[in-house]
């Protein structure tokens, strides 16, 4: 009888109504994730990892995520790994140009990692659609690995773990990027007529997030699962 694989964290992925929801979970899933997806913001406590997915309107997610913003806060707080993707890594900033270009207003983000979201300059064509590069500017678990030991230390499904992602394709799709406050907080960049960050992290490195869709980026979007897998067992 074959062994089947076992799970080595267990992942909520926020259902706010916004996300890719069967994408998302089912790259998890192959990351060696075990997933649940939670419409309660109770439900968020007794998880290893949070995973907050997103596509649309800046302002449209915060308001669909307002239930989860106190809960979001107190994760972080207790280092909870929290990992937002595409909208949700915007929605993990302070605020974004994208509700005023809209004419809706100030939208507020979660203000887990200071700064704001830009739209592209005028003249590029937006949104910014398709495979792209990213250059790893620092040292992060999710793009390479926990440690060198642990590198060396197969998961549980014997796959191995890290490895950059520094020079590797991911698919993205968006017309606002990230500008945080602090360049530290900036994990890796892409170009796209101008530098913009792709990975951004919190002081703490608890608190990260993709512009891109890892869980549409093939073998370097599984990578990055496999690590922030690993990031939520370390």
């Amino acid at each position: 009888m074959s062994q089947s694989t076992q799970t080595t964290a267990e992942v909520v992925v926020v259902d706010y109504g916004l996300g890719n929801l069967r994408s998302v979970t089912r790259g998890l899933e192959r990351a060696g994730a075990g997933v649940t997806l939670v419409d309660d913001p109770g439900a968020l406590d007794s998880a290893d990892g949070i995973v907050l997915p997103g596509v649309g309107a800046f302002s449209e997610g915060m308001e669909n995520a307002g239930p989860f913003r106190a809960a979001l806060a107190d994760a972080a707080d207790e280092g909870t790994p929290l990992f937002g993707i595409c909208l949700g890594m915007q929605m993990l900033l302070t605020t974004s140009e994208e509700a005023d270009h809209a004419g809706q207003g100030e939208a507020e983000g979660l203000d887990l990692i200071p700064g704001t979201n830009r739209r592209f300059s005028e003249g590029q064509k937006v949104p910014h659609m398709g495979w792209n590069s990213l250059d790893v500017q620092r040292d992060h678990p999710l793009v390479d690995g926990i440690d060198s030991v642990a590198s060396e230390t197969p998961r549980a499904d014997g796959t191995a773990r890290g490895g950059s992602v520094d020079g590797q394709y991911a698919y993205f799709v968006h017309s606002y990027y990230a500008a945080p406050e602090d360049d530290h907080a900036v994990v890796a960049t892409t170009d796209y007529e101008q530098a913009f960050p792709s990975i951004v992290a919190d002081e703490s490195g608890t608190v990260f997030g993709t512009q891109f869709h890892p869980e549409k980026s093939g073998e370097t979007g599984l990578r990055i699962l496999r690590n922030f897998v690993d990031i939520c067992t370390a």
